[in-house]
């Protein structure tokens, strides 16, 4: 079977659509149909059908786009076995990230990236639900994400997943608040708080229900906004109270925000990279993996000596 043929099926079962893949491979939608036809006929059974308007995989082709995920695996290593006797990191890698995380890791990251010849990393921004994360990784290389102790929102999507960082959320008051002079906060602090959220469906919104569960007490979301530094504001302003991640606040309201420790809940939310299993095989991307995992240490030690 031919390879190329394989990674378009394998393009289908990720991309759902023959107009996706050929955007993604740079083919027509008609050239991408006959390729697969000519697949369906070297293996001798159905490997689509139709559902609707569009074309869905069967039993049959959805096990050979999962050979496919390990061909492409295979190839990758072996390049990359090939790069490492030539010692050549080179090449471009394509990396997005939510935006605290590019804020926190990305400055430090790319300037030790450019230290190494001939590898170019390009990054951008989104700020997708958890649920998009990995639908990502069909378009980057590396996908910077976070999920919140015990979810595993990208579980069983055959991704290669690198943890980076475990990132504790205080909770954020303004300076003169009642709860400014704790050492931490529980739950019990927070009854009749208002809060600032994030948008429902976020994942700090799952951290609110636990805090109600402990308190026994429903809490007031005033407002909900997607930008920590516009919760950030709200809170200055003695509007509310936040979930506010330790290491990627803002950190330019001195004396006006301070952020407390929370207790009784799990209040911390795990970063890492996503990426198909075959891209993370490339020497280029282990190298700006490694770049990251770096990073991440130098920002989890730089707070732990802050008092």
């Amino acid at each position: 079977m031919d390879v190329q043929r394989l990674e378009l099926l394998r393009e289908l079962a990720e991309r759902h659509s023959i107009t996706e893949v050929a955007r993604a491979t740079h083919r027509t939608p008609s050239a991408v149909s006959q390729q697969l036809k000519v697949l369906e006929r070297e293996a001798g059974l159905p490997l689509t059908e139709r559902s609707g308007r569009g074309l869905v995989l069967t039993d049959a082709g959805r096990a050979l786009a999962r050979s496919a995920t390990d061909v492409a695996v295979a190839l990758a290593r072996a390049r990359a076995v090939w790069d490492e006797f030539r010692n050549d990191a080179t090449g471009e890698v394509s990396l997005v990230t939510f935006p605290t995380a590019g804020e926190m890791l990305l400055p430090g990251a790319v300037k030790a990236i450019a230290a190494v010849p001939g590898l170019v990393v390009n990054c951008t921004d989104k700020d997708p639900e958890l649920s998009d994360f990995p639908a990502l990784t069909a378009e980057y290389d590396i996908v910077l994400a976070y999920s919140l102790r015990g979810q595993l929102p990208w579980g069983g999507r055959g991704l290669t997943v690198v943890p980076l960082m475990t990132e504790p959320l205080d909770v954020g008051v303004p300076a003169d608040h009642r709860l400014a002079s704790r050492s931490w906060i529980t739950p019990a602090d927070v009854i009749g708080e208002t809060w600032i959220g994030a948008p429902t469906g976020y994942p700090f919104e799952r951290i609110l229900h636990q805090i109600e569960q402990k308190a026994g007490s429903q809490i007031t979301v005033a407002q909900q906004f997607a930008d920590l530094r516009v919760i950030e504001a709200f809170v200055v302003a003695g509007l509310g109270i936040a979930l506010v991640p330790r290491y990627t606040w803002g950190g330019d309201q001195p004396g006006r925000l301070v952020l407390k420790p929370l207790r009784g809940v799990d209040a911390e939310r795990q970063i890492v990279a996503l990426m198909r299993p075959d891209r993370a095989e490339r020497l280029a991307v282990r190298t700006v993996l490694e770049v990251l995992r770096t990073e991440a240490a130098r920002v989890q030690a730089q707070h732990a000596l802050i008092p």
